[in-house]
């Protein structure tokens, strides 16, 4: 039987943490007066880790066979990490914490996809529908936490964190391994699978596209206050976007019924390239920036739903774990700390309508990878093997 209450409170409380942190948390750093630079490079460590943690522990759920251990883990290891923020704001403590912090947090969610799309089995399509209630946390944290600092200390963040952390860790003890996946003898190995050129082109595409979004998660929320909008507002553009996200996830099995993954994710890029541009030139107008908002169902929604699925097809139950590890330190990990890095540096030496063209051209390289090298018979089969 689905366990889809764990499942979906899993999600929600991860992605409550990343409403809570990721908007926010910038500005923490701020109030401890680190440079644009500094900011930069302690939230790239988020991707850093991305690019490291996931593969190692996608490499040891497969030698265990079983990822709930690793999961549980990961979220314990989590809390000890962000408890170190509570007794530094030195840069080096801080640094110190954030990597601690993402080191295990970043093991967590391929791993926790894995064990969705095993559950679904021969469902794959209504992964959408489990994965929106991340969404819902993200805007009740973005929400809540956004009107508290309105009226209290930026500080104050530190223990809201702290309280979607242990949530996660609690539902990670509630979540029940997938029964194992029966799969062919015969399937690929898994170099052969990442030598095919529309992978690669796929996996080239997706580190493009997060580094596309670097300049958003890092300095989105700092620019928003710079140009005048209160935490409220700005805890309502990042709600906006995320609703937007929810209806693509509910749509996403209508939405790959009638188009193919190919097309879903060269709509979400060309979507991108103007979502970028209206930010950067355009954070004056409350209109443009809603809109802008609003194409995070296709810049996030549509290209993440479209990438698992395609990650879920091509490497089959065999290679499950560490196909979807791959995706995550390719895309979130090596194209976020990318991402993240250039905008540190682009942000303060040619501002931030300049940083956001950058990621911009990103998402059009991301599209112009797909065109090049996946080509339209290369869609991935439906899964047989589930």
């Amino acid at each position: 039987m689905l366990p889809y209450w764990r499942l979906s409170a899993y999600y929600f409380f991860y992605f409550a943490f990343v409403g809570t942190f990721a908007p926010y948390f910038s500005l923490y750093l701020k109030s401890l007066s680190f440079s644009a630079w500094d900011i930069g490079v302690l939230n790239s460590l988020m991707q850093v880790m991305r690019v490291v943690a996931p593969n190692l522990w996608g490499w040891l759920a497969e030698r265990i066979g079983a990822q709930t251990p690793i999961v549980r883990l990961a979220g314990l290891m989590s809390i000890a990490g962000f408890s170190v923020f509570f007794f530094t704001k030195s840069f080096s403590g801080v640094f110190l914490g954030m990597a601690l912090l993402a080191f295990f947090w970043s093991a967590a969610i391929p791993l926790v996809d894995t064990l969705t799309l095993s559950h679904l089995g021969s469902e794959a399509q209504r992964y959408g529908r489990i994965r929106l209630w991340g969404s819902i946390g993200f805007i009740v944290a973005v929400l809540a936490v956004g009107a508290a600092l309105d009226s209290m200390p930026v500080a104050g963040l530190l223990p809201m964190a702290m309280a979607t952390l242990i949530g996660i860790f609690c539902c990670a003890l509630l979540i029940p391994e997938a029964p194992p996946q029966r799969h062919s003898g015969d399937h690929a190995p898994i170099g052969e699978i990442l030598r095919r050129p529309a992978v690669r082109a796929l996996f080239v595409a997706c580190f493009l596209m997060s580094a596309a979004h670097g300049a958003l998660y890092v300095f989105y929320s700092l620019y928003l206050v710079g140009h005048g909008y209160g935490t409220t507002a700005v805890g309502w553009l990042w709600t906006l976007g995320v609703l937007a996200e929810i209806g693509v996830f509910l749509a996403m099995p209508r939405l790959l019924r009638r188009f193919s993954i190919r097309s879903v994710l060269l709509a979400s890029h060309a979507c991108a390239v103007l979502r970028f541009l209206i930010i950067g030139w355009g954070v004056e107008s409350a209109p443009l920036l809603v809109l802008a908002q609003l194409l995070h169902g296709a810049t996030f929604g549509a290209y993440h739903a479209g990438a698992v699925a395609a990650v879920g097809r091509w490497f089959g139950a065999q290679h499950q774990s560490r196909g979807q590890a791959i995706y995550g330190s390719v895309s979130f990990g090596a194209g976020g700390m990318a991402g993240g890095l250039a905008s540190g540096l682009a942000w303060d030496t040619l501002g931030p309508a300049a940083t956001y063209s950058i990621s911009s051209l990103f998402a059009l390289l991301g599209l112009v990878a797909i065109l090049a090298g996946w080509r339209d018979g290369a869609e991935p089969a439906e899964p047989c093997d589930r």
